[in-house]
């Protein structure tokens, strides 16, 4: 499923827990707490029509629905905003095309806003049954991580954001361990004037740098991955170096190496749990630390939470987790209390470690904040790691990643200042 916690979100953003729990989410504060869909209204695919699609979306769908390894008899729950109803529909055709049975679940930013703040308190600790039966309905789930906004959640409770997340926290692993697979177009990359902003460079440039992404050719990047998943495989010890202060040692001796790559293959189906998911743009190779193992430091120089700077988030790491945390910036006394009102001590765990392979996907050299996917990167995060193959389902994930760093493994340069050397 799509990585819901693709840093820090406490539950989906679209369907709730359908990527809760195995999945990744936006930065810290920019996603739904909870469930959010609904029918589309009339207008919605007049008004997305108006506007010229940045990729060919007919192609584009059949080949998600192929990447996505749909077949005739399949149910496919294709989910997303309302803005982009014209590619889900095409998406819906595409899967219809191979005898699959696909449904839309459509989400703007004003319902998911009021399904949190205009509804009582006394509920956010129910289980959304829905969801749960749904485990046994749906075989594929095609999302698309299109939010608009990274401050739609601005002065929501962070005590009634954790207590919905923990209430559906077993409905991500009740998908994994029912097979359902999961492909997310976005994976924090989306065209949006925000994440432009964020990555310094213009919206136009943002949408060019995605959807050539997203449009590549796969072969290429699934030998790729296999290539660095083996040099992993194989290795023991890894540190972590950056000038901003980041030393960080970990162990991953033994541990499964999983990767996105952007399709699911039969060995990743025979596979199951987290092989069963791929996040567009693709290009990721990751894997879960040894228990315990991991100490050190770790510096992000400038992250966000709801669209409010934060900046060198410093997390202190002694026996496999977190022991303190430092910052400052306007937004992270409000990271700080959401973090604080998880209550519970797996999210503190270290809990996977991520190295960026795709070298079409390429950032400002000067730029701070990082995402997944960029040759070079390594990204780590604390709490949940069920999407990168592990065992901790807390509904909580602090993600950090480190653009510009050095990476050895057994002593052997795997980065350099930024640079892939695998």
């Amino acid at each position: 499923m799509t990585r819901s916690l693709l840093a820090t979100a406490l539950a989906a953003a679209l369907v709730s827990a359908l990527v809760a729990g195995c999945n990744r989410s936006e930065p810290s504060g920019t996603q739904a707490p909870a469930a959010s869909t609904a029918a589309a209204p009339a207008a919605a695919t007049t008004d997305a029509a108006t506007k010229p699609a940045p990729t060919d979306f007919d192609q584009l769908a059949e080949r998600l629905v192929t990447n996505a390894a749909v077949k005739e008899g399949d149910v496919v729950m294709i989910t997303g905003r309302v803005h982009d109803a014209e590619l889900m529909e095409d998406i819906a055709v595409a899967a219809r095309k191979v005898g699959a049975f696909p449904m839309i679940s459509y989400s703007s930013d004003r319902l998911a806003k009021r399904m949190f703040f205009d509804v009582p308190e006394k509920w956010d600790s129910q289980v959304d049954t829905l969801d749960t039966e749904m485990a046994d309905v749906v075989d594929v789930i095609i999302s698309l991580g299109n939010g608009t906004s990274e401050n739609l959640f601005e002065g929501a409770d962070p005590k009634r954001m954790a207590a919905r997340g923990k209430a559906n926290e077993g409905i991500g692993q009740l998908y994994q361990r029912k097979g359902v697979r999961n492909l997310e177009v976005g994976n924090n990359l989306y065209p949006t004037p925000w994440r432009a902003q964020r990555y310094g460079i213009s919206e136009d440039e943002l949408s060019k740098l995605f959807w050539g992404g997203v449009n590549l050719d796969y072969a290429d990047l699934v030998k790729r991955g296999a290539e660095v998943k083996g040099a992993l495989a194989g290795g023991s010890e890894m540190h972590i170096t950056h000038p901003n202060g980041t030393d960080l040692t970990v162990s991953i001796k033994g541990r499964p190496v999983g990767v996105s790559d952007g399709v699911i293959s039969a060995e990743d189906i025979q596979a199951g749990g987290a092989a069963n998911a791929v996040y567009l743009p693709a290009g990721e190779v990751y894997t879960t630390p040894v228990p315990g193992s991991g100490e050190g430091k770790v510096v992000h120089t400038r992250s966000f939470y709801r669209g409010k700077q934060i900046d060198n988030l410093t997390l202190t790491i002694s026996g496999g987790k977190v022991t303190a945390m430092t910052g400052s910036g306007p937004g992270y006394a409000d990271l700080k209390a959401e973090y604080d009102a998880v209550d519970d001590a797996r999210k503190d765990q270290l809990a996977f470690l991520d190295l960026g392979i795709n070298p079409n996907i390429t950032l400002p050299a000067d730029n701070a904040v990082g995402t997944w996917v960029p040759a070079g990167t390594i990204t780590l995060g604390t709490g949940n790691n069920m999407w990168a193959g592990g065992d901790n389902a807390v509904a909580y994930s602090l993600v950090v990643h480190l653009p510009g760093s050095s990476v050895t493994l057994d002593g052997k340069p795997v980065i350099e200042g930024g640079s892939l050397k695998l």
